[in-house]
């Protein structure tokens, strides 16, 4: 069978290269190899997400994630478990707003197996009626859970009145309404629609050759089959003014507040990651030097910024005693006047790019961060970006840009603010 194989890049930089091949069938399969080491890590990427989701179904793509594991034509749930973690692996998935991973990291002499185990689950699974019933309990388990942590559900709150009525704006993990009501026939109808082949990507990275690879990817998914959906959009929302406290039974308050930002194609992107690492990334960044270390207000706090296709979100999450609520946000918003009024030293800006290269290249010693890399880039641009290429666009931001940048953000009478407050109720931890 033939392929359409198109070698988009390939670096000889510490003995690794970057391949792409498209499938008869529309799956791309990508990969980098790194002769060096002695493991491989997969990940099948489905290109939907919560998202794609209405008010109705919101919560079914991640209960798919889950109950893919839980049987397919010819593997049971324990066989799934077994089949990776036997030889010493490891396998997990996961689902954002906008896709859905699943992923294995195995020893290189068992890549055949990761990627035969991945392309059986995402293709075969069965959906028993007994395992949506228990699966169901644990899922709404872990809808409490969640509920149980405030630092988590402060961002959930955050981006539901962030985004409002938009798909954006629900959670990923679902409404215990909807995920007690979702039915196999429910499933299989999302799943025949949004985990068809143009869809899906696999990529790897580690110790093997691309094209055993390929040849891996098209005996484990020559029968998905690509179907052709017309995606349903939705305005994009805008940013607005908003700031509600709700009390909780906690002993902290959690705070989230910023805006909407601009997505990830956007000519901006480098600029705000560089101001994001001087504002709030690490215990060098301007919030934690002020929040915590001058005025011990605050054990976490940070600054975040979150890019997707047409959108993105900035924020500054930040956790302290109810009574401080107020000082701590006006020390915060006085850190976001300071970048829109002063522009970096050199120093500083020199110093600041150190930290993001160094944090980017430190983070691809791991082959799995080496595989999330190549899946995200190939979802949201369509290839791949050199490391040289980032680096020079990191290095080329200005203290203008990054003043530039935080003048288009930080309009504080647009932010959308959102407090989980103590009640005052009696709380004990014994």
């Amino acid at each position: 069978m033939a392929y359409r194989n198109t070698l988009v890049h390939t670096q000889t930089t510490s003995n690794t290269s970057y391949q792409k091949t498209t499938l008869p069938n529309g799956i791309r399969v990508i990969s980098e190899e790194i002769p060096t080491v002695k493991s491989a890590s997969v990940g099948v990427w489905i290109n939907t997400g919560s998202c794609n989701e209405s008010a109705e179904n919101n919560g079914i793509t991640h209960f798919i994630e889950h109950m893919v594991f839980k049987g397919t034509e010819k593997r049971s749930a324990q066989q799934i478990a077994r089949s990776i973690e036997s030889v010493g692996g490891f396998m997990n998935a996961f689902t954002t707003k906008e896709h859905t991973c699943y992923y294995a990291r195995v020893l290189d002499e068992y890549l055949e197996k990761a990627v035969d185990v991945l392309g059986d689950m995402v293709q075969h699974s069965t959906f028993p009626e007994k395992e949506i019933v228990k699966e169901k309990t644990v899922v709404l388990e872990e809808i409490k859970q969640s509920e149980d942590d405030p630092d988590d559900q402060v961002h959930e709150y955050f981006e539901k009145h962030l985004f409002g009525k938009h798909p954006l704006g629900m959670q990923i993990i679902g409404t215990a309404k909807n995920v007690s009501s979702f039915t196999r026939s429910e499933l299989n109808r999302y799943l025949k629609e949004f985990y068809c082949s143009e869809n899906i990507i696999v990529t790897a990275a580690g110790n093997f050759r691309h094209q055993d690879l390929v040849k891996l990817v098209e005996k484990s998914f020559s029968q998905t089959k690509n179907i052709k959906h017309t995606p349903v959009e939705s305005a994009l929302p805008k940013s607005k003014k908003f700031y509600k406290e709700f009390p909780k039974p906690i002993q902290q308050a959690h705070l989230c507040t910023g805006t909407i930002a601009f997505g990830v194609h956007s000519k901006l992107r480098y600029p705000a990651m560089v101001m994001n690492t001087v504002l709030g990334d690490g215990m060098s960044s301007r919030l934690f030097q002020q929040v915590r270390e001058k005025h011990g207000l605050a054990y976490s706090v940070y600054s975040f910024m979150s890019l997707m296709n047409d959108i993105g979100t900035f924020g500054i999450y930040l956790g302290t005693d109810k009574k401080n609520v107020n000082k701590s946000i006006d020390l915060a918003y006085a850190e976001l006047e300071k970048m829109k009024s002063k522009p970096l030293s050199k120093p500083e800006l020199q110093r600041v790019k150190a930290q993001l290269k160094g944090n980017m290249l430190l983070s691809l010693e791991s082959t799995s961060n080496r595989m999330m890399r190549l899946g995200s880039g190939e979802l949201y641009f369509g290839k791949y970006t050199a490391l040289d290429e980032i680096v020079k666009n990191i290095d080329a931001v200005t203290a203008e840009d990054i003043q530039g940048v935080s003048r288009q953000l930080f309009n504080v009478e647009n932010f959308t603010t959102v407090i989980l407050s103590p009640n005052n109720k009696e709380y004990s931890n014994n």
